[in-house]
C-alpha cells in the first residue's frame, strides 16, 4: 500500500465515496474493508454498507430506522463502555452488509413455500389449506379451495398460516381470492368481511417441527400461540367478488423469520343447506 499509494487519501473522501458507491455487489465493499485498517475505517465511518444497501434496495429505507434501533438482525449486547457511536457504526455495517447479500432485488409473487395450518377446516383434507397454494379454483374438474368450519356467528374469524420461501423477505403486497361456489344455487361467494396480516417467527423451531410432523393432521389445526408476530398490518376490507384481491401494505415490511398469518375477519355468506356462515378461499399469494 505504501508503494502503490492510498487512493482514498489521494482522491479525498468525497471522490472516494462516489467511486465506492458505484460498486454493484455488496461483497466488494467487504473486500475493500480487508485491504487495510484505514480503508475499513473509512467504509465504516461513512456508513457505505448502508448506503449501498439502500441504493440496491430502496424499499428497505422505510424499515431502516427500526432495524438499527431494535437490533432486529444483529442483537448484540453492548457493554457500557462499548456503547459508542463507532460501535453502532460497526454494527450497522454488519447488518446492512448482511441485508444486501441476503435480499434479492427482484420481486416474486410465488414467495409462499408451504401451507402450515388453518384455524379450522370443514372437510379435511378435501378442503385443506394446501389448496390455497394453487391459483385455480378447479383442478382436473374438481373444485379447489379451503373452507372454514361453519359458524352461527358471522363475527367469528379464521386464520391461515404460511411459511415463506426465505427467513428474510421484504413483503410489499399480499393477494387473496375468495371462492365462488359454482356448484351451489345462486353461485354464492364465501369471502370474509376484511383481512389483516401478521408476520414473524416461531417461538421454538423444534416445537414447530414436532407439531407439524404428521402430514395427516398438521394443517387441520395448529396453535397460533406458537408464533411471535413482529408485524401486524391494518385491516383491509374485502369485496364479495370472485377475483384476486390485492392488498398493498402501507410500507414494505421486512419479515424476519419467514412466517405469514392471514387473518380473515368476519363472514358474509350463509350456506343455504345448513344455515351456517363460512369462509372459502381459492388462493393466497405474497409479493416480496
Amino acid at each position: 500500500m505504501d508503494n502503490c499509494g492510498d487512493f482514498i487519501q489521494l482522491l479525498g473522501p468525497d471522490m472516494s465515496m462516489k467511486i465506492l458507491m458505484h460498486l454493484d455487489n455488496p461483497a466488494d465493499l467487504i473486500r475493500v474493508c480487508l485491504v487495510s485498517s484505514s480503508w475499513r475505517q473509512f467504509v465504516t465511518a461513512n456508513g457505505l454498507c448502508k448506503e449501498l444497501c439502500l441504493k440496491l434496495l430502496p424499499e428497505i429505507s422505510s424499515v431502516a430506522h427500526t432495524i438499527e434501533v431494535n437490533n432486529l438482525i444483529d442483537p448484540v449486547k453492548l457493554k457500557q463502555r462499548d456503547g459508542s457511536e463507532l460501535e453502532c457504526l460497526r454494527r450497522n455495517q454488519r447488518v446492512y452488509a448482511f441485508l444486501a447479500r441476503a435480499l434479492n432485488p427482484f420481486t416474486r409473487k410465488d414467495c409462499i413455500s408451504e401451507a402450515i395450518s388453518a384455524s379450522s377446516t370443514d372437510n379435511y383434507p378435501e378442503e385443506s389449506i394446501h389448496n390455497t397454494l394453487e391459483p385455480q379454483d378447479r383442478i382436473e374438474h374438481r373444485a379447489s379451495y379451503w373452507s372454514s368450519e361453519g359458524q352461527n356467528d358471522p363475527a367469528v374469524s379464521e386464520t391461515l398460516i404460511y411459511k415463506l420461501m426465505a427467513k428474510m423477505c421484504l413483503v410489499t403486497e399480499i393477494h387473496v381470492q375468495p371462492f365462488q361456489a359454482f356448484f351451489q344455487y345462486g353461485f354464492p361467494i364465501y369471502s370474509s368481511k376484511a383481512v389483516r396480516f401478521r408476520m414473524g417467527h416461531p417461538r421454538l423451531l423444534e416445537e414447530l417441527h414436532s407439531d407439524t410432523g404428521d402430514s395427516s393432521t398438521c394443517s387441520h389445526k395448529f396453535a397460533d400461540n406458537k408464533f411471535i408476530w413482529t408485524y401486524i398490518s391494518p385491516e383491509f376490507p374485502m369485496v364479495q367478488e370472485n377475483c384476486l384481491q390485492k392488498f398493498k401494505l402501507p410500507e414494505p415490511v421486512l419479515c424476519i423469520g419467514g412466517f405469514l398469518q392471514v387473518e380473515l375477519l368476519g363472514r358474509v355468506q350463509r350456506q343455504e343447506m345448513d344455515g351456517l356462515y363460512y369462509i372459502w378461499e381459492v388462493c393466497v399469494e405474497v409479493l416480496a
